[in-house]
């Protein structure tokens, strides 16, 4: 599963929904993701906070790490597709009230 910028994991997370408009389910997670970097002068480690997001389709994988500086313009463009793609859910049926004298 190889990470990819965030720019080509849009591109193939549209092309995963495309694919599954059909049939077949896309899952999608986000976690935190810490990246440790050990410098060599100084004894302390920095950590960067970072997300992590992976898709899969089928047995198609894909993955990207969004670094903090990024996420509001990933995060934007993520949104953007969401609302394009997800529109074939079903609508609730809502039920009727009984009435009581």
């Amino acid at each position: 599963m190889p990470r990819l910028h965030y720019d080509p994991f849009l591109t193939q997370l549209t092309k995963q929904f495309q694919k599954s408009r059909n049939s077949g389910s896309i899952y999608i997670t986000m976690k935190q993701y810490v990246v440790e970097e050990k410098k060599q002068k100084k004894k302390a480690a920095s950590s960067e906070q970072c997300c992590l997001i992976r898709a899969k389709c089928g047995k198609k994988r894909i993955s990207t790490v969004i670094k903090s500086k990024d996420l509001i313009a990933f995060q934007l463009a993520y949104a953007n597709i969401i609302k394009a793609e997800v529109d074939g859910l079903k609508k609730r049926k809502k039920r009727k009230k009984k009435v009581t004298n």
